[in-house]
């Protein structure tokens, strides 16, 4: 079952939360609202669902508007990030719910409904705790109840809200790869909100990063990381080292050093400069592509690579976070050298014209 969001606008007062919101989702594609709080990523899922109404704009399922239709008739599941689970009901009777208060024409007999929760049971592999109450499950254990409570009524349109926020770290996980082999299983269309990048590119087929109501990229999750479209992607897609400087002629001056650009900009001066901590050269002797002397005050061993964090000496104020590869690991206070290869240069939100690398050129 397709989406199709057209020019959606919504406000609550006078506060915009949605500011004219386009966007096409094929059937069978899982998609990932991504964003801070306040970005109105779970406003716009909830107007997807029926539970909020839109100001202005178009809501399409597979081609036929249902922006007038209330949530019940839109057939959609929804899973909340607190599992909104009955808690006088047992695992059993929370999934069979929803198939249990179908009118009775569409209402299947007692018999289909226990083979069906049953089925889901399997799925979600709780069969064993069917006769459990919400009060007796794990966290996980209850997001998976709900999940399967969302699909015991067959949506072609799957909705999350923040499904794994309330859970620790590795039961989040675990979940995550458990609903992406789902997903591939069923082939439903699912929409789901979450604050968390990893998350994000892990599980969906596509990312829509939202900030103050906008889409600022919808794309694929590995050119969402490697070709953010704005300023506010790149810093909010993981960490990123930014450097001040100035632009004059064809060169990039901060502090003491200036690194030809290959191009002379437009525009000249103040300017920042962006880095992802994987994008920084870093070496144990000085040359031409790493020349930049910085000392180790943080080094943190993840396996293959050391994450430092590094402060330059005498040519930046701010501490740099850099990934060096192998299993060498610098001790802290050693010193190193850096280079800004591959960097961004950001001009307000602006981006000046896209260049493959900086080069050292000489200390002024």
């Amino acid at each position: 079952m397709s989406i199709e969001i057209a020019r959606i606008k919504k406000s609550f007062g006078r506060t915009q939360v949605l500011n004219d919101i386009s966007l096409d989702i094929p059937s069978g594609q899982m998609v990932a609202l991504l964003g801070p709080s306040g970005s109105g990523k779970t406003t716009l899922l909830r107007i997807i669902a029926g539970l909020e109404h839109q100001s202005s704009g178009h809501i399409r399922f597979h081609g036929t508007d249902v922006s007038r239709l209330h949530a019940r008739e839109r057939k959609v599941g929804f899973v909340f990030q607190h599992y909104a689970l009955f808690r006088h009901m047992t695992v059993f009777d929370n999934i069979a719910f929803g198939l249990t208060v179908l009118p009775r024409r569409d209402r299947p007999t007692a018999a289909a409904i226990k083979t069906k929760v049953m089925q889901l049971l399997e799925m979600v592999q709780l069969a064993h705790l069917a006769d459990r109450f919400p009060a007796q499950l794990s966290g996980g254990q209850k997001q998976r109840v709900a999940l399967a409570r969302a699909l015991a009524v067959e949506p072609q349109i799957l909705l999350l809200d923040e499904p794994f926020g309330a859970l620790d770290a590795q039961v989040r996980k675990e979940l995550r790869r458990w609903l992406r082999q789902l997903h591939e299983e069923l082939k439903f269309t699912s929409v789901f909100v979450t604050h968390d990048q990893e998350e994000a590119t892990e599980v969906a087929d596509r990312v829509v990063v939202m900030s103050q109501g906008n889409i600022e990229q919808a794309d694929a999750p590995d050119r969402v990381w490697r070709e953010p479209a704005t300023r506010f992607v790149l810093e909010f897609m993981g960490e990123v080292n930014r450097l001040t400087g100035t632009v004059r002629g064809g060169q990039f001056h901060v502090g003491a050093h200036r690194w030809p650009l290959g191009y002379a900009p437009a525009y000249q001066g103040p300017v920042d400069l962006f880095l992802r901590p994987w994008e920084v050269d870093i070496s144990r002797r000085t040359s031409l592509d790493s020349p930049l002397p910085v000392q180790v005050i943080e080094a943190s061993p993840k396996g293959h690579y050391t994450q430092l964090v590094v402060q330059p000496l005498g040519w930046y104020h701010d501490p740099l976070t850099v990934v060096m590869a192998g299993d060498d690991v610098p001790q802290r206070g050693e010193r190193l050298f850096v280079g800004l290869q591959n960097a961004r240069l950001y001009h307000g939100e602006q981006r000046i014209e896209h260049h493959e690398a900086l080069a050292l050129a000489e200390s002024a």
